[in-house]
């Protein structure tokens, strides 16, 4: 688990928290707290972990089509 960290310039907080809550959002935390909060069952478990696996390739395809 790595840390979050961002600095605060010029005491312009409101900055620092929306630069704060994108690291977040990135990072995927909101998301693994909400899975944690409730059970799932291993069936649901293995089909999220598909539709994720097949997102990623349909972005990783549309990444190499504009990397050429």
């Amino acid at each position: 688990m790595k840390a979050i960290e961002v600095k605060v310039y010029d005491n312009d907080l409101e900055k620092a928290m929306r630069i704060l809550k994108k690291k977040v959002q990135n990072d995927g935390l909101f998301k693994r707290l909400k899975l944690k909060k409730s059970y799932e069952k291993p069936s649901e478990h293995k089909r999220r972990k598909q539709r994720e696996a097949l997102r990623r390739q349909r972005i990783a395809a549309v990444r190499s089509r504009y990397r050429r």
